[in-house]
């Protein structure tokens, strides 16, 4: 079973995840690890914790959640893992920091295709992904059963939505992603998003008032 590290990184707020097992494996997800000082926090962590880190996944591409894949790929020897369809928007990233006056290295090393539907292995467990657009083209959740969670990037958040006024948005589009993808775990599913606190899928079901009005 897995076990979920999180961190709170940028000037956005971003929640970078570290997930590991007992075998000392750790996957990295959405590293939105801005300042120096953000960087040696998840390298301490993964040093103390004496994981080894051997995959890099990003549930979506946006600016705040890749701030730090260059530097995680360069220090672990990682390949950066996206949904095909989030390739670009992932290139639209330098672009979008100078915009946000947040200029940084983006990632341009090889890049490996995540599946809907197919699991990605870290060892013995599995993460399961969902396709899940709307806020994003080629967004991804990452459902681990046996721990009871999912990593929910831009999509679902405690009391909302991921924003859809981005390119590639759309507000249909993320709710039936959220309906169909995320509503149908079971209730006590754990939900660690994007930004934000923790939440879970029955909480939203029953107070998450943008979906309500679907």
């Amino acid at each position: 079973m897995l076990s979920v590290k999180s961190f709170t990184f940028n000037p956005v707020q971003e929640n970078t995840y570290v997930l590991y097992n007992e075998s000392g494996l750790c996957c990295i997800i959405d590293p939105g690890c801005y300042f120096p000082e953000e960087r040696d926090e998840l390298a301490r962590f993964i040093e103390e914790t004496k994981l080894q880190p051997v995959l890099l996944l990003n549930t979506h591409c946006h600016l705040d959640h890749i701030f730090g894949n260059k530097w995680c790929a360069e220090n672990w020897g990682l390949i950066l893992h996206i949904h095909e369809k989030e390739k670009p928007v992932l290139d639209f990233g330098p672009q979008s920091g100078e915009m946000w006056q947040m200029p940084f290295d983006n990632y341009e090393g090889k890049l490996a295709w995540l599946k809907e539907g197919t699991n990605i292995k870290l060892g013995s467990d599995e993460l399961e992904i969902r396709f899940t657009p709307g806020h994003s083209p080629g967004s991804v959740c990452f459902y681990h059963e046996p721990g009871g969670f999912v990593i929910g990037g831009d999509v679902l958040f405690n009391g909302s939505i991921g924003r859809t006024d981005l390119p590639g948005g759309d507000f249909k589009t993320l709710l039936n992603s959220i309906q169909t993808q995320l509503f149908t775990l079971p209730d006590e599913t754990k939900v660690y998003s994007g930004h934000g606190p923790m939440t879970t899928i029955g909480m939203e079901k029953m107070n998450n008032p943008f979906v309500k009005l679907y």
